[in-house]
């Protein structure tokens, strides 16, 4: 009789211990398939987003039409720095000094005194440029955003689309939610989805794009 009785007890617990596994494989193949949809999601977002931008130029033609740097490998990158200057031509005739950030996905510029025209969708505010100078800009509203900042708040953020043009004259359109910045050395950053695709990041380099007098309009 007791062993009759062990016997059922060690039938339980071989049943519920195949059952444990059988539920963690389960959760693992789940868990793998949306990890590995969301990175393919996210890397196909980046490539389609350069791709857009550049249509369909290689960055070996961009490299050599703009004297760029770039890498010497056979998928050709244009050589970004930490630093790099960067003029918003609709918003003001001088560039601003930009950080490249690629744990930031959105590109962000300086702004104050934010106000939104919800008849016209244009958007009112002020920044200052590399001298100091206030600048009044008016740009098209295209979105809003919830933003998580480096301090892991959230923020619903203005987004608006713009051009960007490097020093050197590499141009193309970019989207800048907009921000309070004044604390912070640079008043502009450039995410991911403005660098992904076509760029690589050398942080130990600045200004690999052009300098401050690269631009026409700079004195």
């Amino acid at each position: 009789m007791v062993f009759v009785q062990r016997a059922h007890s060690l039938r339980k617990i071989h049943d519920h211990g195949n059952h444990l596994v059988t539920t963690f494989a389960v959760f693992f193949r789940r868990f793998h398939g949306r990890v590995g949809s969301s990175h393919m999601k996210q890397r196909r977002q980046g490539v389609w987003k350069a791709k857009r931008v550049f249509a369909k130029n290689t960055t070996g033609e961009l490299a050599r039409q703009y004297d760029l740097p770039s890498t010497q490998r056979a998928s050709t990158r244009l050589l970004v720095g930490r630093h790099e200057w960067v003029s918003l031509p609709d918003l003001g005739p001088l560039p601003w000094m930009a950080k490249t950030d690629t744990g930031a996905r959105t590109s962000t510029l300086h702004a104050t005194n934010i106000k939104i025209d919800e008849r016209s969708s244009l958007v009112s505010f002020e920044t200052q440029d590399h001298t100091g100078a206030v600048i009044s800009c008016t740009a098209p509203l295209s979105r809003f955003k919830i933003i998580r900042n480096s301090t892991g708040g959230t923020q619903n953020r203005v987004i608006i689309r713009t051009t960007a043009t490097f020093a050197g004259g590499l141009t193309f359109p970019i989207e800048l939610t907009l921000a309070d910045r004044s604390h912070m050395k640079c008043p502009m950053l450039l995410g991911r989805r403005a660098i992904s695709g076509y760029f690589l990041v050398d942080p130990q380099s600045d200004y690999l794009l052009g300098h401050l007098d690269d631009f026409p309009t700079v004195p």
